[in-house]
């Protein structure tokens, strides 16, 4: 599932790619993602231009002329291809694959671009979604006016920790899982944090030293900060077949690696792998305690 760092590369690289294009038409190829697209307010942006995108957390915001916002969530499986006017297509971010003989039968809406270029929507699984808003409503919008801090954000500090932690019991894995407590983070760089951190994901919230908290607060910067790096310095190599190039996944320490040598220096542990809210939670039975 697309996290923080994916998304915010797929923004870099479309920003890149759409700045100041303009929609001639929309294809509707399959409109029944998690929320049913609606035709009419889809409609409303062919002839509008691409004037604006950004992120918050894992959604993508368009931002047109006449106040609309078209805001994206990429679910398990969503993906955004361009294709160029020359009809070369383009990845744009680092975790997946083009693959034109599948990808065709899963491209749920394509937007006709100024030039001859096109941006499309593929979905294999259909969780992602595509609504319009208006401008005006986006602080009271359901998919973002309850979301916390960012990782990146001065917000997300030892205060803001200590203060929303108090009188809660809980695990560790589970508030770094809450978007309402930090924004952006998903299973993957959940698992890699605490690893870093030395905290075990089943440790609960009340057992936390004012060390460890910002042993999180600091590696939660550091790893989503390296993972953006790491995509967003390739974007140019996006079409590259191999796909190697600005892969984080090639970074993992934890993640996947259940019953291999923990990875740290003079560490003898191995890494577990438990389930806490039916996700899976990788750790070192030795370094993190």
């Amino acid at each position: 599932m697309p996290e923080l760092p994916e998304v915010e590369v797929v923004k870099r690289s479309l920003i890149n790619k759409t700045q100041n294009l303009i929609v001639k038409a929309v294809k509707i190829n399959d409109g029944r993602l998690r929320y049913k697209i609606n035709r009419n307010k889809i409609k409303k942006i062919i002839g509008l231009k691409f004037k604006k995108i950004s992120r918050r957390s894992k959604y993508l915001l368009f931002f047109f002329n006449k106040d609309i916002v078209m805001l994206v969530h990429l679910g398990m499986t969503g993906k955004f291809f361009f294709v160029n006017r020359k009809n070369k297509k383009y990845k744009t971010s680092f975790y997946y694959e083009i693959d034109e003989e599948k990808d065709n039968k899963h491209d749920r809406v394509i937007f006709d671009l100024s030039n001859n270029q096109k941006l499309i929507y593929n979905d294999i699984r259909k969780f992602g979604f595509i609504k319009f808003i208006n401008r005006l409503d986006l602080d009271q919008n359901i998919h973002l006016k309850h979301l916390g801090p960012e990782p990146l954000s001065t917000k997300f500090n030892i205060g803001y920790f200590k203060n929303y932690i108090k009188g809660k019991e809980r695990t560790i894995k589970d508030l770094l899982m809450d978007q309402k407590f930090i924004s952006g983070l998903g299973n993957i760089y959940v698992n890699e944090i605490l690893f870093f951190s030395g905290v075990r994901p089943a440790k609960k919230i009340k057992k936390l030293t004012n060390f460890e908290i910002q042993k999180i607060i600091e590696f939660s910067k550091k790893i989503i900060s390296k993972a953006i790096a790491l995509g967003g310095s390739s974007i140019k190599n996006f079409s590259s077949s191999s796909g190697k190039k600005g892969s984080f996944q090639q970074h993992f320490s934890v993640y996947g690696k259940k019953d291999e040598n923990c990875s740290k220096v003079k560490c003898e542990g191995k890494i577990k792998k438990i389930a806490i809210a039916n996700r899976a939670s990788f750790f070192c039975n030795k370094c993190q305690k």
